[in-house]
């Protein structure tokens, strides 16, 4: 894949040697020549630089042929204005874009452009760790539908099959956490003491699968 970033601050930075480690031809656009050092002596792909929203700008970048288009500059404004013209424009399928506003981010993804708040995931994920109570929202799909949320387990579903939590709280694991690594569940998986579960919900069954999952289970130990 061909994959221009808009923005080459730390996660545009981190993330073009991530996408090239994975074997993919990666262009970074920045309108500060200064921040491409960032990248390093050994970063192979293309660097461009100028505004991330000008067509010309993009076309330099290989944007006509692009398969994927990230916009992590510090600015929501272009970031947003990127993607749209990314998509619209050029007709790049995969598209993301990073907005600091969660107000923004909502009615973006609503229109059908990925996005990743930062600030808001942030917080989530210290107030999960410092209070770990209810459930934290880490990803809503673009129709606003369906949601993953991390829910808190009872310590008394330690040792029971995750399949068994999943039937009584209605509703399928997307994946846990287990010392650090993400992984799929399967039918055999069972939860071990310190798994971070994520569950996959709407928003009408999700108190129910928090209350589930934060129940010691019948015959719990």
């Amino acid at each position: 894949m061909h994959i221009v970033i808009m923005g080459c601050g730390r996660v545009g930075s981190t993330l073009a040697h991530s996408l090239e480690a994975r074997g993919h031809s990666v262009a970074v656009v920045d309108q500060d020549a200064d921040a491409f050092r960032r990248l390093g002596p050994d970063f192979g792909g293309t660097t461009v630089t100028g505004v991330g929203f000008d067509r010309d700008v993009l076309r330099e970048a290989g944007i006509e042929r692009a398969d994927a288009f990230a916009a992590v500059s510090s600015g929501d404004n272009s970031n947003i204005i990127s993607a749209r013209l990314a998509r619209e424009t050029f007709g790049v399928s995969r598209v993301a874009a990073r907005i600091y506003d969660q107000r923004r981010a909502q009615v973006y993804e609503r229109l059908g452009i990925p996005t990743v708040a930062t600030v808001r995931w942030t917080a989530d994920r210290m107030v999960r760790h410092l209070v770990p109570e209810g459930d934290v929202e880490i990803f809503r799909d673009a129709t606003s539908t369906v949601s993953i949320i991390e829910v808190p387990l009872h310590k008394d579903w330690v040792g029971h099959r995750l399949h068994a939590l999943e039937e009584a709280a209605g509703a399928r694991a997307a994946y846990v956490i287990r010392f650090g690594i993400g992984t799929l569940p399967t039918t055999g998986t069972v939860i071990q003491e310190g798994d971070q579960l994520f569950m996959l919900v709407t928003d009408d069954i999700a108190p129910a699968v928090t209350a589930a999952a934060g129940t010691s289970p019948e015959g719990g130990h």
